[in-house]
């Protein structure tokens, strides 16, 4: 499966099959919570909230790919990922982008 940010793929005829998408929604760990929390005391990457979003990116996009497989895609073209807070303690991440075949 190609995936790539651009709406065209070089040198391959695309047929358009629809949006395809994937989503999660991580929360934040009561244990990481605590020990972020202190970090923002001294300032520094918070690098437990980097591994939860890295993570979630991967199952948004892993999702992603499963639901363009699932309509015979080649590849899914044009993605794009956004994130938000859902409530207090929690964020979603949705992966995005249209699914196509080779002609």
């Amino acid at each position: 499966m190609i995936l790539v940010t651009t709406d065209y793929i070089t040198g391959k005829n695309l047929e358009m099959l629809g949006l395809v998408k994937g989503s999660t929604i991580q929360s934040k760990n009561l244990g990481r919570d605590i020990t972020q929390s202190f970090k923002t005391l001294v300032g520094g990457e918070l690098k437990a909230y980097t591994e939860m979003m890295n993570e979630a990116r991967a199952l948004a996009t892993k999702r992603m790919v499963e639901e363009a497989e699932s309509l015979g895609a080649d590849a899914v073209v044009n993605i794009r990922y956004s994130s938000a807070s859902v409530m207090a303690g929690a964020a979603e991440v949705i992966a995005y982008g249209t699914a196509v075949k080779f002609v």
